[in-house]
């Protein structure tokens, strides 16, 4: 690949002195004069009429401003609760999971506001919840709304039911397909619910100034999705909110959603204060949007040269209690979208229960659907005696290939980063050892998509000013810096990036899918050349020459051919802004919905298990991918990194534990993730291959990772001890019992 002199480098995060010193500013770090305090009743029935609901006495303790129910929410009075799926849920007639915001006060401090709910008064009469996909998406299933229809492939069916959306795809002739094969296999996975495990919890302050304007400050995953979400909550133009960005203490896609600054907005109206919420750790795990869990049968046919002839699957997710997005479409894609397979079937739910409604976690479901697929071939290896490597390598989508849904793949680079790990494998060698295991597995994520927009002021001095509307997340400023820096021919100091709020900053959609850098990235590398083509027009001017003579190299815009004909970027900058100049200059880029940039990873892992109980030790862990560019390594590596971490305690301990619907464990002590350690030095080895339409060949990087980690140590654990484990966490109980003869243990899921 070509040779840049500050992308591809390792220059420090932007952001990193703020960051160590305690100076970058967070939702919590919002205090204003009068500033209120918001608290919320919450629900302890997973599904429950509401009979009485009065707050008379709540309102009456000295110190309480307000007190809201779903009746004071003016977004109620015109559109169904399933409309608000990304807002606070307030009960109206039903509550339909524990945890669902009942009602919200706002008080002189947190203590008086604690008091005023105690004092709410709720009469409840309990309905039969339901806990189990596999009830609730039978017909005759009592049905947790009367309103909701299945959103398919044809529209919407026409008898309600608790299933949200079905995808469906096919290709080919699937009865063929299996007669052609030697082998067939069929099994089914479970994974349970867990959580993005972020540090920081949910919290927002809302203001509200003499002319009705409301100002939001909260973490999120984009200011202009919480401008919309506020608004329709609110019922009023979006010109009447201003949301004001902060830093995020963690995402991974549980802050696309707004539990609180709906609220906060609401308060502060009918207080004409400031009010301030910030969820408990219980609250977070209680009542955030956790990931779904999920059932999926897989049944795959190979010959036996293993060569897959037909495959065919049903993928079934908990939504939980409100419809929030189909995953069923990207477990769909990604599960078996990166292998060829002539005959193919696939059929994906998102089925209602009486739980959290679950939201996105990194690669929304992508993890769930490989963690079935990658066993799957796993297996299928074994029983073919090949090597599981060679398996996947052999039957791996290559440009051209069809994607499940008829879409064509673009450049990839899945062979180049399978061969990577090959050649890894090659150097480091066999594992030896007692109750040992290597463990392989693919991941695919085909992205997320969005509009973004970004500005470039070029300075007197010939320094740049980045603007954007996009939060970051995963350091995606320094990146962005970094694009600016290289395309102006400065040094990286030299350039600033601002993320403004909703009235300054361009447009730009939610932080999410890994698309912030790779389409962001488009968006600023057009705002440069806009720039740069101004400063060309300007240039021809100053050199006596036609602007299709001028070229920009080193800095500086010379006439072609006679580099001794030239101005620097500075003194153009610097001449705009003269009394006889033209004006500033200020570059425009943006993009709508670019082409998708399909990203894979291919990881190993060794591990050892303790067969006296059950616990897993990773030995080492590598991971290869294809970035396309990566535009600065450290970042890069970080977010693989950081993703694997995250799918150790997905694979290993982490789940949601319910009591009829409840959750019960509610704490960081209860609720096991993994600390230092618990997680490996990690190889992470980069592959690229450039993509088609990224700026310099990058491609999206965040998710990835995340998605082959599941089956990567469940095969590994197979490979140590013989056992496969078909669902998630394999903890140390479940490894244990699963080596104990003719015992069956059978997770609880409700």
């Amino acid at each position: 690949m070509p040779e840049y002199s500050v992308v591809g480098k390792r220059v420090p995060r932007v952001d990193a002195l703020d960051k160590v010193t305690g100076a970058a500013l967070y939702s919590g770090d919002i205090i204003l004069p009068k500033m209120l305090h918001g608290k919320v009743l919450r629900s302890p029935h997973p599904h429950a009429m509401i009979r009485h609901l009065d707050v008379t006495k709540a309102k009456a303790l000295e110190g309480v401003m307000a007190v809201i129910t779903a009746a004071d929410v003016p977004g109620y009075k015109y559109k169904s609760e399933l409309v608000f799926a990304g807002n606070p849920h307030l009960a109206r007639k039903k509550v339909v999971y524990a945890g669902q915001p009942v009602a919200v006060v706002a008080a002189m401090n947190p203590y008086i506001a604690e008091e005023a709910l105690s004092l709410i008064e709720v009469e409840y009469e309990e309905l039969t919840p339901g806990l189990d996909i596999l009830e609730t998406m039978k017909p005759d299933a009592p049905l947790i709304y009367t309103n909701l229809y299945t959103q398919g492939p044809y529209g919407k069916d026409t008898k309600p039911s608790n299933i949200a959306w079905r995808v469906e795809y096919r290709r080919g002739d699937l009865e063929t397909g299996f007669e052609e094969a030697d082998l067939i296999m069929e099994n089914t996975f479970r994974t349970q619910t867990v959580h993005q495990g972020y540090l920081e919890p949910q919290a927002a302050v809302a203001n509200i100034d003499l002319s009705g304007k409301v100002t939001v400050w909260t973490q999120s995953q984009g200011i202009f999705q919480v401008r919309a979400l506020v608004a329709e909550f609110l019922n009023v133009p979006l010109s009447r909110i201003k949301v004001v960005p902060v830093e995020v203490g963690g995402a991974f896609g549980g802050k696309t959603y707004q539990l609180l600054a709906p609220l906060c907005a609401l308060l502060a109206i009918k207080t004409g204060r400031p009010v301030r919420m910030e969820m408990t750790r219980d609250e977070v795990l209680k009542a955030s949007r956790p990931a779904p869990a999920s059932l999926i049968t897989l049944k795959m046919g190979v010959t036996k040269e293993g060569r897959i002839t037909a495959a065919s699957a049903v993928m079934l997710f908990d939504e939980g209690a409100f419809p929030e997005r189909p995953y069923s479409s990207n477990a769909a894609i990604t599960g078996l979208g990166h292998y060829k397979i002539p005959n193919l079937k696939i059929e994906a739910l998102d089925v209602l229960t009486n739980k959290v409604p679950s939201g996105s976690y990194r690669a929304p479901a992508a993890p769930q659907a490989a963690f079935a697929v990658e066993s799957q071939m796993d297996l299928i290896a074994r029983a073919l005696g090949m090597d599981p490597l060679q398996l996947r390598i052999k039957n791996a989508a290559v440009e051209g290939d069809l994607l499940p849904d008829g879409t064509t793949f673009p450049r990839i680079g899945l062979k180049e980063t399978l061969e990577r790990m090959a050649k890894y494998l090659t150097q480091k060698g066999k594992l030896e050892g007692e109750n040992r295991g290597r463990g392989i597995a693919c991941g695919f994520w085909r992205g997320g998509v969005g509009c973004s927009s970004a500005h470039v002021n070029v300075n007197a001095d010939g320094s740049v000013n980045l603007v954007v509307g996009c939060v970051d997340l995963t350091g995606s400023r320094t990146g962005l810096a970094q694009i600016v820096a290289e395309e102006f021919s400065i040094p990286f100091e030299k350039v600033t990036v601002v993320t403004g709020d909703t009235e300054t900053a361009p447009y730009s959609d939610l932080a999410v899918g890994s698309r912030t850098t790779y389409q962001m990235g488009i968006a600023v590398y057009r705002a440069c050349q806009d720039a740069k083509a101004q400063l060309a027009r300007r240039a021809s001017l100053t050199l006596g020459v036609e602007s299709t003579e001028i070229e920009f190299a080193q800095g500086r815009f010379q006439v072609k051919g006679k580099p001794e004909k030239s101005v620097s970027l500075a003194d153009l900058a610097s001449n705009s802004i003269s009394m006889r100049g033209e004006g500033p200059i200020t570059g425009r880029g943006s993009v709508g919905v670019p082409p998708f940039a399909p990203m894979f990873a291919v990881h190993v892992a060794d591990i050892e298990v303790d067969k006296e109980t059950g616990k897993v030790k990773i030995l080492s862990y590598a991971a290869a991918q294809d970035v396309g560019l990566a535009i600065n390594p450290t970042l890069v590596e970080g977010q693989i990194q950081g993703a694997i971490s995250q799918g150790i305690g997905w694979a290993l301990m982490e789940n949601y534990v319910f009591d009829r619907g409840v959750l019960q464990n509610t704490t960081l002590l209860d609720y096991r993730m993994p600390t230092a350690v618990d997680v490996p030095f990690m190889e992470i080895l980069l592959v690229e291959v450039g993509s088609a339409t990224g700026p310099y060949g990058l491609r999206p990087v965040g998710e990835p990772p995340i998605v082959p980690s599941l089956a990567t140590i469940a095969n590994a654990i197979h490979d140590a001890i013989g056992v496969r484990l078909k669902e998630l966490p394999m903890s140390p109980e479940a490894i244990f019992w699963s080596l104990q003869p003719n015992i069956k243990v059978k997770q609880d899921v409700g």
